[in-house]
């Protein structure tokens, strides 16, 4: 026996159906970023009578969140990874700080299977903060920053760079 499965789509959109759907898709990978937020993070696993400590929590993973974001996005940038797939592959892995003639090193050997792949993605970071440190001494804080998160979002600046506000807090 055959099964049928009917949709209808009522809108008010002077638009073309393949228009419509691109609309949908484009809500979606929105709604992916909440579902990632609340289900991989614990944006939703605290319950709480009192509001104070619930806007410190949410806040501080909303937090924790867009920083791990950039991390990543400096690993990979042209790439978008969930937490479930990033956190195993740039964080299992063992560092050791070593000190000679007043320089650091800080080695991480990583024991997820890609690690080539780690260590690529952790060489393409290394070499961004040794150029950043090269002419960070010319740069005010925010600037670096704005480098930084140039860096980040390279895939969608596609060559231009981001710049302070005019009205910036720092001099």
């Amino acid at each position: 026996m055959a099964a049928f499965e009917y949709s209808a789509l009522v809108t008010s959109l002077d638009a073309e159906v393949v228009t419509i759907v691109q609309h949908y898709r484009y809500r979606a990978d929105c709604e992916n970023n909440f579902d990632e937020i609340k289900n991989q993070w614990g944006w939703g696993g605290f319950v709480t009578h009192k509001i104070k400590p619930c806007r410190l929590v949410a806040r501080m993973i909303a937090l924790i969140y867009h920083w791990w974001s950039l991390f990543v996005r400096l690993a990979e940038p042209d790439k978008h990874f969930e937490a479930i797939v990033a956190r195993p592959l740039l964080l299992h892995g063992v560092g050791k700080q070593t000190t000679h003639a007043a320089q650091k090193t800080l080695t991480i050997t990583s024991t997820h299977g890609r690690a080539s792949y780690v260590r690529d993605a952790y060489q393409r970071i290394n070499d961004f903060f040794n150029q950043l440190k090269a002419i960070a001494p010319q740069l005010t804080p925010l600037q670096c920053w704005y480098h930084i998160l140039t860096e980040a979002m390279k895939k969608y600046l596609q060559g231009g760079f981001l710049q302070p506000p005019d009205c910036a807090i720092y001099p």
